[in-house]
């Protein structure tokens, strides 16, 4: 069994340097394709019955001031006003056409809001965002660098909390998120210091592995991330972001906001996004923005991949957006010569017509 958030022993000093120094000190490799990720571990053999992963390509913007509450809830699609303490929520940060900018998970600590989203897709949308403050009273900030993110999964955590609870002390924030299959999944949310004695904590009880095995867990559990190669290409309701809990549909206005409801409530969603499968050895790899063909109309896409990882099993996860009739055929990546898609099942029920 391994607990859920360990009590750290408050005479431990915790070891110098920077985060990326302690990770680098315990065999992460720094990263060279994008100097907005933080050093990450290699895979790890045993990690299919949990595992422990740096969370470096997420980045926190921080929301601060008496207005910032309204202020991102008239730009999210969630509820923000009435966002507790106690409890985190998706959301999606849409163009004025309804096309999603970026998704995130959002929660409050103290005073301050907390935005997680990609490190590539953060300084466009802080930028974004600061256009919109105006009078308002709150202030935005890129807090990347003031706060680290780990994800643990287990199929053995002990007295863990509700999904999408949050639980938070002077150490830190523990977040349950949705499990992926049998695995149950926390985040921990902190400053370094505090951040590395989890680590010590949790990586006695759980196998280090790359953060990849932490994303490939998000497509498993069904959960959609917007990046930069898919930025503007889809409506929350073409990634099943409102069945995931990422769009409140009782709220006030906010960016695209009329395209958003208009698909809902008059039933023009006729793409999903579905859970898939597949073995490739084939470059280039599967990965997000990719396109999907199906064999009953060869010559156009039917729809693009959103996530790809592999996984434990050394197969492709993919969440693929597609137009629903082309499930009647066979689904392809790259061409309809390319490899054949193996549909699994999300973890909730999909309605092409809402």
């Amino acid at each position: 069994m391994i607990v859920a958030k360990p009590n750290l022993p408050e005479f431990m000093s915790a070891p110098a340097g920077s985060w990326s120094d302690f990770l680098v000190s315990l065999g992460a490799t720094p990263a060279t394709d994008s100097p907005a990720r933080l050093p990450d571990f290699g895979a790890h053999p045993e990690a299919g019955s949990g595992f422990l992963c740096a969370l470096g390509h997420l980045g926190v913007i921080e929301a601060t001031g008496d207005d910032a509450a309204g202020f991102l809830h008239n730009q999210l699609t969630n509820d923000v006003l009435g966002l507790d303490l106690s409890h985190a929520v998706l959301a999606g940060y849409c163009s004025p056409k309804g096309r999603l900018l970026a998704t995130c998970l959002v929660w409050r600590s103290g005073t301050s809001i907390f935005l997680a989203l990609p490190r590539e897709l953060l300084p466009s949308i802080l930028k974004r965002l600061q256009l919109f403050v105006l009078r308002s009273k709150v202030k935005l900030q890129d807090a990347s660098e003031q706060y680290v993110m780990l994800g643990a999964a287990s199929a053995s955590f002990d007295a863990v909390p509700s999904v999408w609870e949050c639980v938070t002390d002077d150490n830190g924030t523990l977040i349950r998120v949705p499990d992926a299959g049998k695995l149950q999944r926390l985040l921990w949310i902190s400053a370094p210091d505090q951040a590395k004695h989890q680590w010590l904590a949790w990586s006695s009880q759980l196998p280090v592995t790359s953060s990849t095995l932490w994303r490939w867990s998000e497509i498993i559990a069904g959960l959609p991330q917007v990046v930069e190669a898919t930025r503007e290409q889809f409506v929350p309701q073409m990634i099943n972001f409102e069945l995931v809990g990422g769009v409140n549909f009782k709220k006030g206005c906010y960016p695209g906001q009329e395209v958003v409801a208009r698909s809902q409530y008059l039933g023009k969603t006729k793409r999903r996004t579905v859970l898939a499968f597949c073995n490739d050895s084939t470059e280039p790899a599967a990965s997000a923005g990719m396109e999907v063909f199906s064999s009953a109309d060869p010559a156009q896409p039917c729809g693009m991949v959103v996530n790809a990882e592999a996984g434990p099993d050394g197969r492709m996860a993919c969440l693929v957006e597609l137009k629903m009739e082309a499930l009647s055929a066979s689904v392809h990546l790259r061409s309809v010569n390319g490899p054949v898609l193996e549909f699994g099942e999300l973890p909730y029920a999909l309605n092409a017509e809402t």
